[in-house]
């Protein structure tokens, strides 16, 4: 399996892809629960709602309107983009494009999850330690960095895994959105390991279940750490 230039490129794309990942799943949720928590209850609440609906939407249908939005001879977007005098963009069509496509669609999917637990920590902060860093004098990138985002560590840490999960199983939206291609530009481990054990240009079950392997081990190492994380917390916090 480590002889074949195509398993590299599905690796290669994989690890683009869970870079490409980590800002849209870990760093925006947790602007958005820091810059929204006061806010009025009512707007904080809709604007949560909001960024978590694409969590509940199948992602079979997420696919397929993300693909129709992003058709480059009749999609919306590209629509728009022809209405202001600009040329069509092959979003996912580009060699160059179609990952990234799919990285901030994966994005999409996942951000309310992320939110979510970010959000509830934040709310969770001991508001006695706020008013002390006050009295001390910290206050705004002071404030943030030496008190609320240590108190956020262990929300981060598990948005990191679940972004990291949800990178290496990335399989539904490059199947329905490019099949892998264009020539195997947004092929990521996932789908490589269905395209040569079940499809029908593949049927190779063993070089499939190698990957599957690969795909185990990688999760491994991320879920061992989640793990080892929350014994330690655990033991710290007796």
């Amino acid at each position: 399996i480590f002889d074949l230039p195509k398993f590299w490129q599905a690796l290669g794309n994989t690890g683009w892809d869970l870079v490409g990942l980590l800002p849209l799943t870990v760093a925006l949720p947790l602007a958005i629960a820091i810059f929204t928590q006061d806010l009025p209850a009512r707007s904080r609440n809709l604007y949560r709602a909001l960024i978590f609906v694409p969590m509940i939407v199948p992602p079979v249908v997420g696919a397929a309107v993300w693909r129709w939005l992003l058709d480059m001879n009749h999609g919306i977007i590209n629509l728009g983009l022809q209405s202001l005098g600009m040329e069509p963009v092959g979003f996912l069509s580009d060699p160059d494009l179609a990952l990234w496509t799919i990285t901030f669609i994966t994005g999409w999917k996942l951000i309310g999850f992320a939110t979510l637990i970010l959000s509830a920590a934040n709310a969770a902060i001991d508001g006695s330690l706020i008013e002390a860093a006050r009295l001390d004098g910290a206050k705004g990138l002071k404030m943030l960095w030496y008190v609320v985002l240590p108190q956020l560590r262990p929300a981060t840490f598990i948005a990191v895994v679940v972004t990291v999960i949800g990178a290496l199983r990335s399989f539904d939206l490059v199947s329905i959105m490019t099949d892998g291609g264009p020539f195997g530009s947004s092929r990521v481990l996932s789908f490589y390991m269905y395209e040569q054990a079940l499809s029908e240009y593949g049927y190779r079950m063993g070089y499939g279940a190698a990957i599957a392997v690969i795909l185990f081990l990688i999760m491994m190492v991320f879920i061992s750490g989640f793990i080892w994380k929350m014994v330690r917390d655990e033991q710290e916090g007796y």
